[in-house]
């Protein structure tokens, strides 16, 4: 599958708020917090505030003594029994100034003497009236002292509703710190049970459609015919169809499963919820449950619509497998619903369920029965043909050598031929990195290498001349490559080199790259072919430098794990015969029981040992029969760094394999002229023996 991602920017954030452009929320504006700090402060210091013992007329025990001794005051109020008002006399305002900071000013900036008040504060009452009575003894004058109790309205307002206010602060903040981590769903705390899919209708534009979906010609058709019955349901209606509850996307990662989904949304012009599997779970209880019955009322009152559910293993896994524990309890509760609401389902409702995942194996079976997913599509990894339309698809913005006659002209048939297994997002992945590579090389135009080195960069990581070897370990890595290299060519049925290198890339110290045949039923001769091919780089460094290394770690265990698919899966054993352990229904992931018994464990440890070891021994008897044609081999290896195909078609000569497929070509062309020239003509027709004759010949 392929996709034109070129507007990824302008992805559609789902429904439209009413009042707003673009489906966008309006945005508060940084002023209305300041304006609500301000009051918040504001409010604040009316609340605190004391009259008087916070006023700007405060004095200490030194002033105040001296106006009790000039008798210049009227009065002295005891507030609260927390602080002492000393009302002046207006006439000692006036004349004395020592009172000057009581004066106030007329229009004319004079001073004129108003009526004014000093405060003072004590620490305690009683230690106030120790110091008048030790004063009053000194002057022999009799102080008055006029108690008062006095309440302010904003402190009692707080002292009631303070808790309150701090309460309801509280919850505010923490809805807001909620609503943050559960990824932004309106309604905060409130909200958490919402569902959290995002809309796409006729207005929201995805830009993607089939015409940005390459190969896979059978899932598109599926697909679109699902997109049709929405649009047309009375051309199926009439006939007495109904239309399917659910479709089941399922395929390896990169294949396009989810652009398929794209698609469907930009060609539907209906409703369309996406979500992914792992939204419907959360931390709370129920959550889960509540947002499925969420969203499928929404798509009720939206019907006709769609709703796709990216990776819904996440959610579909079958129930009961959930260990020693009950930690999968509220992802049950989940599935349950998920269950209930597919097929409560009327036949009128018009809303199709899309869902898509690359682990089929492991979803329930009532989540996969008909009346919930009546459709299950798969969508494979691309063959050649397709992986051309996916290159075309992915070239469209990319400026290519398009000269047929140089040598850096892209051609689109050898690219998808260089890229087996490789799937829609690699291919993708492949003409980014050449544009890349391009771009470093200060290039105006991408040429073939630059696609080729995109390819190796991909398969085998970063190229890392920088690394440092000894000559040993560099020649060690010569042989053990150019083990791999021969074994791979001189065998039947293994795959074809292409190129091997010495020079590390990412984890590798050297590595070779092979065309794959593209099979769809593979026999043990051509699986223990590969094998041999692996067993050969270990199988080189014994035989020319009498010792192992840890480097054949890779080869080894992909050689035993081949070995263990013959025996434990295929049936490929002649000691267990046609018996195989596999468990396609994907129920014993946690593997604590083991589908056999510990003495066939024991026949099955020993068939995977004979494999292995039976095709090491022939990766060395392979070796020591051309043992002059590998030295020559290793030694250009070490000196170049890097062999082609050609380069050992030029030491070994052409493959069986080749000449095979040339004699093959040959005959069918021999029978096919001489099956012409019987219809035009009466010459006899040359006999079977004849035609080998001439295929003889030609291998000669």
């Amino acid at each position: 599958m392929a996709n034109n991602e070129n507007n990824n920017n302008n992805r559609p954030q789902g429904g439209k708020p009413q009042g707003t452009p673009n489906g966008q929320k309006p945005k508060k504006s940084w002023v209305m917090y300041v304006v609500y700090g301000i009051i918040i402060v504001a409010l604040g210091g009316m609340l605190l505030r004391q009259d008087g013992a916070n006023g700007p007329h405060k004095i200490k025990w030194a002033k105040l003594e001296s106006i009790i001794k000039k008798q210049d005051y009227t009065k002295i109020v005891i507030v609260n029994q927390e602080f002492a008002e000393i009302h002046i006399k207006p006439s000692a305002i006036k004349d004395d100034s020592t009172y000057k900071d009581l004066r106030g000013h007329n229009l004319m900036n004079q001073p004129v003497a108003e009526t004014g008040y000093y405060t003072y504060e004590f620490v305690t009452f009683e230690s106030f009236e120790k110091d008048l009575e030790a004063l009053e003894e000194e002057t022999g004058q009799r102080v008055e002292l006029t108690p008062e109790r006095r309440t302010s309205p904003w402190r009692d307002i707080i002292v009631f509703f303070g808790p309150l206010l701090m309460l309801i602060a509280f919850f505010l903040i923490m809805s807001r710190i909620s609503q943050k981590q559960m990824g932004g769903g309106g309604g905060g705390i409130f909200g958490v049970g919402k569902s959290k899919a995002k809309m796409y209708d006729g207005k929201t534009p995805t830009n993607v459609t089939f015409k940005d979906v390459a190969g896979l010609a059978g899932a598109k058709e599926e697909v679109m015919e699902v997109v049709d019955f929405l649009k047309n349901p009375k051309r199926y209606t009439d006939l007495g169809g109904k239309i399917p509850k659910g479709v089941l996307l399922v395929g390896p990662p990169g294949t396009g499963k989810t652009l398929l989904a794209k698609a469907v949304a930009g060609e539907a012009n209906v409703p369309f919820f996406s979500m992914s599997g792992s939204d419907f779970v959360e931390m709370f209880v129920g959550v889960g449950a509540s947002r499925v019955r969420d969203l499928f009322d929404e798509a009720k009152k939206k019907a006709p619509c769609i709703i796709f559910i990216d990776e819904i293993d996440a959610v579909g896994r079958a129930r009961g497998h959930a260990g020693l524990s009950n930690a999968n309890d509220e992802r049950e509760n989940t599935l349950n619903q998920l269950l209930t609401e597919m097929d409560g389902f009327s036949s009128g409702t018009n809303v199709i369920v899309l869902a898509a995942t690359n682990r089929a194996d492991v979803l329930d079976k009532a989540l996969l029965r008909a009346g919930r997913f009546d459709r299950q599509i798969y969508v494979e990894l691309p063959d050649i043909e397709e992986r051309k339309g996916i290159f075309d698809v992915h070239m469209r913005n990319l400026k290519l050598n398009k000269d047929e006659s140089s040598e850096g002209y892209v051609d689109r048939d050898f690219l998808s031929k260089q890229t087996p297994g490789f799937s829609g997002a690699d291919i993708a992945n492949v003409c980014n990195e050449a544009a890349l590579c391009a771009a470093r090389k200060g290039k105006q135009l991408i040429e073939k290498q630059d696609f080729l080195d995109a390819i190796d960069r991909i398969v085998g990581g970063l190229e890392k001349r920088t690394k440092v070897l000894t000559e040993q370990e560099k020649r060690t890595i010569a042989y053990h490559e150019s083990g791999h290299a021969s074994v791979s060519w001189l065998l039947r049925w293994a795959n074809p080199l292409i190129k091997v290198t010495i020079v590390p890339r990412g984890k590798a110290l050297g590595a070779a790259w092979y065309l794959p045949e593209e099979r769809q039923i593979t026999t043990y001769e051509q699986m223990f072919d590969e094998m041999t091919s692996l067993m050969a780089g270990r199988a080189s460094e014994e035989i020319f430098f009498g010792k192992i290394s840890t480097g054949a770690l890779n080869d080894i265990e992909r050689a035993t794990k081949m070995a263990q698919s013959l025996v434990v899966y295929y049936g490929m054993s002649p000691e267990l015969g046609n018996i195989s352990f596999y468990d396609a229904s994907g129920q014993n992931d946690y593997g604590f029981t083991k589908p056999f018994s510990e003495k066939t464990a024991e026949i099955i440890d020993k068939e995977v040992k004979r494999i292995v070891e039976e095709a090491y021994a022939r990766a060395k008897s392979i070796i020591l029969g051309h043992r002059a044609q590998m030295d020559e081999l290793a030694g250009q290896l070490y000196e170049k760094e890097v062999l082609f195909r050609e380069d050992l078609e030029r030491i070994y000569g052409p493959r069986e394999a080749d000449l095979e497929k040339q004699k093959e070509e040959e005959k069918l062309r021999l029978t096919s002229e001489a099956s012409d020239k019987s219809d035009n003509t009466d010459t006899p027709v040359s006999s079977d023996n004849q035609i080998q004759d001439k295929h003889e010949n030609l291998l000669d």
